[in-house]
């Protein structure tokens, strides 16, 4: 024996932190992405400002050097040691480009830039106006200080990390604001929902019980139509009351499991629906063989009849329902209006609804998934916009 854990109040919490946590995504990745662009700049700007710092002290080494080469240019004929300094490398360009002295250990420089990083190294170029020794340009080497890239690092760690823990807390806030409205309004529209299963009941059952009472061979042909048309629309109601009474009173209880016939409930419930479908002169064929399956005969029921009259409800005038037992396996298909594609991942959603020229509070299929999910029963739907919709319901053979 089962027990149905599917309550009101726990399906209000899973959509609410569903929509939460949808939410809170979106806003996580917000989050992120702002840090990250915030860390960009702050990075970038420690690292403008540690060029700034060694601009000076490069451009006071390269003013230095040019004396030297200019020493140099003017006695090369009795020296030709290019000058030394412990505290730099240097490389001098020609006016081509072409490196006529280096004593850089990364080579790979950017005349265009006048002081950038290359890996470890760090390259200032100074543009010489006198071309001494031919050069045109000076580049002044010194190994990179990575203190302020770890200090940087750092910093962009521990305020993004509480930035993140802030803005997410702030978010978690506004999310739950944001959803109260909704709460809200959800709790407020079960409480309808019951109080109104509640007034249905009297009213309906006596509504039926004096339809089936009523002596119809006395009556003249209009009459009749006009009783039929009550016992349609007695029938419609009893449906949507059913479904009601299951959320709002029979949810918590115990299933009463039993092996069950399916093809004789699905013909009794056939009959049932017989009205309704003549109604709108549709036709409901069947091939069905004899399964049994251990199920609470109420909530087999439930699906049987909310798969029959959503068949009904949503079929054109005219059309047809058929349904299909075997072993494993259940299908029920109709020749109606069909869903649209993005719509069919969310017609098992309490209250949705795609169709607002029918009636009813969009529970049935919500329903139907809930009891099919305790039974470990899969569900498939196929359908095709004005061309129908296929149901079919799979579960393992014994």
């Amino acid at each position: 024996m089962l027990v149905s854990k599917n309550r009101d109040t726990n399906s209000l919490l899973i959509s609410e932190k569903k929509s939460l946590g949808r939410f809170l995504a979106f806003y996580t990745l917000l989050v992120f992405l702002l840090i990250a662009v915030s860390s960009l700049f702050f990075y970038q700007s420690q690292e403008k400002l540690m060029f700034s710092n060694n601009r000076t002290i490069l451009s006071n080494y390269a003013n230095e050097h040019i004396k030297r080469i200019k020493t140099l240019h003017h006695y090369f004929d009795e020296r030709r040691v290019y000058p030394r300094d412990s505290r730099f490398r240097s490389a001098i360009y020609d006016l081509e480009e072409v490196k006529i002295f280096s004593l850089l250990r990364d080579g790979r420089v950017r005349l265009d830039s006048e002081i950038y990083q290359t890996g470890d190294k760090i390259h200032y170029v100074k543009i010489l106006d006198n071309y001494y020794l031919g050069a045109k340009y000076l580049i002044i080497e010194i190994d990179a200080d990575t203190k302020w890239q770890r200090e940087s690092f750092e910093t962009i760690g521990f305020y993004g990390f509480i930035a993140f823990v802030l803005l997410e807390l702030f978010g978690l806030y506004l999310a739950k604001l944001f959803l109260g409205p909704m709460r809200d309004s959800i709790i407020l529209l079960d409480r309808f929902i019951k109080d109104t299963t509640h007034e249905l009941n009297t009213p309906l059952s006596t509504i039926l019980a004096n339809v089936e009472r009523m002596d119809t061979s006395v009556m003249i042909e209009s009459n009749k139509k006009k009783l039929e048309r009550i016992n349609i629309a007695a029938k419609t109601v009893s449906i949507l009351y059913e479904d009601l009474k299951y959320l709002t009173l029979e949810s918590e209880r115990l299933s009463q499991n039993e092996p069950i016939d399916l093809k004789t409930v699905i013909e009794e419930r056939i009959e049932y629906f017989d009205t309704m479908a003549k109604s709108k002169k549709i036709k409901i064929v069947h091939d069905l063989q004899s399964v049994i399956f251990v199920m609470d005969r109420k909530k087999c029921t439930r699906v049987i009849d909310n798969l029959i009259s959503n068949a009904i409800k949503y079929n054109k005038r005219g059309g047809t329902v058929a349904l299909y037992l075997r072993e494993g396996i259940l299908s029920v298909k109709d020749s109606g209006i069909g869903i649209s594609e993005e719509n069919i991942p969310y017609i098992f959603d309490r209250y949705m609804r795609f169709n607002n020229s029918e009636g009813g509070f969009g529970v049935g299929l919500s329903i139907v998934k809930k009891i099919i999910d305790e039974y470990k029963v899969d569900i498939k739907v196929e359908s095709t916009l004005m061309q129908g919709t296929r149901i079919t319901l799979q579960w393992k053979k014994d």
